[in-house]
């Protein structure tokens, strides 16, 4: 039988908690700095996004925000990246990610591509709301979806692949 997060299934007093967090941050410290060895790799890959949908829907909310929210900021005191005036929409975009994969995990009980597409859909869709009322473009609203798509489907699939392949763990 696959395993998925319960939505509230670490509790913040439990150390696995942070343990698991603490792994799926360096995991978005390290990708986006791979991905941004390439011009605009930021921007068609989203890496910052990547472990945070897999620690939010393997290990539940707790895992999941941490990871969403330790991970920007992390990320952008150490290396600028992301720069700190997107880091709002960058925040928002990556909570909205944890409760979705946390939420998308509870309700199928296994790992599902269909759960999946539906979590990055949901936070790149409300969250393109956000960043609009917060950016008042448009047009810079859905970058994610001019230039994002590689991104979106690595997060989809590789999230896919390497859901199953920790399974067990």
């Amino acid at each position: 039988m696959e395993t998925t997060a319960k939505l509230y299934s670490l509790s913040y007093r439990d150390t696995k908690t942070y343990l698991f967090a603490v792994l799926f941050i360096a995991g978005n410290i390290l990708l986006p700095q791979l991905c941004h060895l390439v011009s605009g790799g930021g921007l068609v890959w989203l890496p910052i996004y990547f472990f945070t949908l897999i620690a939010s829907y393997k290990y539940g909310l707790r895992v999941g925000m941490l990871t969403a929210v330790l991970s920007p900021l992390v990320n952008s005191l150490l290396f600028g990246m992301p720069p700190v005036s997107v880091l709002p929409v960058i925040l928002i975009k990556s909570t909205l990610l944890s409760f979705a994969g946390a939420y998308a995990a509870q309700r199928t009980g296994k790992i599902s591509i269909v759960a999946i597409v539906a979590a990055v859909l949901f936070y790149q869709i409300v969250g393109t709301a956000f960043e609009w009322a917060i950016a008042g473009s448009f047009f810079t609203a859905v970058q994610d979806f001019r230039t994002g798509i590689p991104g979106m489907l690595t997060q989809v699939f590789g999230g896919y692949l390497l859901l199953k392949a920790i399974a067990k763990v």
